[in-house]
């Protein structure tokens, strides 16, 4: 038994295990050429971060489009850091904007898969094995280092004006005997476990980044911690055994990790593991005085995740948005493809910006009027339900008491070639349907320029007289038009347009002052199809009221 191997049992006397016996409790993927397998891997210590979100859609994307796997992997070893329900709040995050998976951490206490565990807490056996391996083949070795001992180190590379860190001459414990180490053992010396790096500062890696491109960087020199002192492994060493055993072949995350690149290629190749292939996303950026920054989780409330669930965006549209921001071609695609399933979409990392996209809240809104404008009126009752069960209570109770009415109030401009677009997300629409409810509705009664009080009271008065509920549109509208002559108005806007002299104004004036009688709004949908809605006696009453208001205001 060699002097390492003499280490190795040592240190891990107690694991029987061998890499082969992982190898061959984790097969190979039966996958077809070309599949891509991605993952998300977050750590449960904050809220799902909107570029969180966006890294999980790329990589499902990714992985979909080559008829690969997706898995959800948690990265829970930080315990200290680690929030109550951390993960569960991950997972909500994550599914109600689509992102799910049929492998990895399915819910807090549940995950699916041959591959698992998918908590890096729970596979710290298997961590074990290959942190012996290293020690056997002399790749790694115990430092026991205290922190004071380190403090010390950096403050004399500083003085010597060298790199800062553990390596070549400075890492001390690197060079200790057997008999130094298990004199150590004895006296129960905490100790790290750090890769033996056999990096040359002189050398360069080369890898091709799918996003990014060519990059070349400098070999890893550092001897890197692999586990820390309680035995539990860092991101460096983690993310190494698990996507090899879990068989990732792309790994897609943030590029702030791209400075990684180095220690992980080296670990992968200490370990007889393939490198996968890597796609760096760059940060989602927010313009702000003239120049741009990252989004930030302190600065910024639509950072997180839950301010698009709170504020009622619909997961179709925060996924449509974030493929304008993905891919640049897509808006293009979407143009000549207006009715398309979005999976239909060709999703291409190589499209993906190497230089972060900038992030627009008022974009968002538009692609998401535009979204919501889509749906069928069933579909938008069941998604404002959906949010208001458990965001407002009381457009839930009113929604919910009579849904054929509420849906009838959906139903109202929707469909056709040109749908309104009035409703960006669901906390807009108490307000858009406030008039339809005694419970929500308040008069307010702004009229156009053009028009006093008197002329609103007189127009309204002349109105009533004519006023029938029922009958069709073109009817209700005549009815209207019968009305402008005797009060000096033209039933022909482009006559009125002609000789806006010989008139007081057009239809549509007094069609306005209808409206805001009624709604007291002076744009919404369909005025006849809301009148009709909301009942003979509702709109009689409203149209006495409003002539009530319009004559004490004289």
């Amino acid at each position: 038994m060699t002097e390492n191997e003499k280490l190795a049992e040592l240190l891990f006397g107690d694991v029987k295990a061998s890499a082969q016996d992982m190898e061959d409790r984790y097969p190979q993927r039966d996958l077809p050429a070309g599949a891509k397998v991605t993952r998300f891997a977050p750590s449960p210590t904050g809220f799902l971060h909107i570029g969180g979100l966006f890294a999980a859609m790329t990589a499902k994307l990714a992985s979909d489009k080559s008829g690969g796997a997706f898995y959800i992997r948690i990265e829970d070893t930080d315990k200290k850091r680690e929030i109550k329900d951390g993960v569960s709040e991950l997972l909500k995050g994550l599914g109600s904007f689509g992102i799910t998976s049929s492998e990895g951490v399915i819910s807090y206490d549940c995950e699916k898969g041959i591959y698992g565990p998918y908590q890096q807490s729970k596979r710290r056996d298997i961590y074990q094995v290959f942190a012996k391996q290293l020690v056997s083949s002399g790749l790694a070795y115990p430092c026991f280092c205290t922190p004071d001992e380190l403090s010390n180190l950096r403050a004399e590379q500083e003085s010597a004006g060298v790199n800062k860190g553990y390596y070549g001459q400075y890492a001390k414990c690197r060079e200790l005997s057997l008999q130094q180490i298990e004199k150590n053992l004895k006296a129960e010396k905490p100790y790290t476990l750090r890769l033996r790096s056999l990096g040359d500062e002189s050398k360069k890696i080369v890898f091709e980044d799918l996003i990014k491109g060519r990059i070349e960087m400098p070999e890893n020199i550092q001897d890197i911690v692999l586990l820390k002192a309680d035995g539990i492994p860092t991101y460096h060493f983690a993310h190494v055994v698990d996507d090899h055993l879990m068989r990732s072949t792309l790994i897609v995350r943030g590029d702030e990790w791209i400075s990684s690149v180095p220690v992980h290629i080296q670990l992968f190749g200490c370990c007889g593991f393939k490198v996968p292939k890597y796609a760096h996303i760059a940060p989602i950026m927010k313009e702000e005085n003239g120049g741009k920054r990252k989004l930030s989780k302190r600065k910024d409330p639509e950072a997180s995740v839950s301010y698009y669930l709170e504020k009622g965006y619909p997961k179709e549209s925060v996924t449509e948005y974030l493929l304008t921001l993905a891919n640049s071609n897509f808006e293009q695609w979407r143009t000549a493809n207006l009715n398309e399933d979005i999976d239909k979409f060709p999703f291409n990392l190589k499209k993906m910006s190497a230089s972060g996209a900038l992030f627009d809240l008022n974009k968002l809104e538009d692609v998401s009027k535009n979204v919501i404008s889509k749906f069928s009126a069933d579909e938008v009752l069941f998604k404002v339900l959906s949010w208001a069960r458990e965001n407002d209570g009381e457009l839930f109770s009113l929604l919910d008491e009579n849904k054929d009415y509420a849906k009838s109030i959906f139903s109202i401009d929707r469909g056709g070639k040109k749908p309104r677009k009035d409703i960006a997300k669901w906390n807009e629409v108490k307000r858009y349907l406030e008039y339809f409810y005694d419970e929500l509705y308040n008069e307010s009664y702004e009229l156009p320029e053009n028009i006093g009080k008197n002329e609103a009271a007189r127009i309204i008065k002349k109105y009533l007289e004519v006023y029938s509920h029922g009958g069709g549109k073109e009817e209700w509208f005549d009815k209207i038009k019968d009305i402008c002559l005797p009060l000096g108005y033209t039933p022909n806007i482009k006559e009125y347009k002609e000789s806006p002299h010989l008139f007081k104004g057009h239809v549509g004036d007094v069609s306005s002052v209808i409206r805001i009688a009624v709604t007291s709004r002076k744009n919404t949908p369909d005025l006849h199809a809301i009148m009709t809605l909301l009942g003979e006696d509702k709109v009689t009453g409203r149209l006495k009221k409003a002539i009530d208001y319009f004559k004490e205001e004289i």
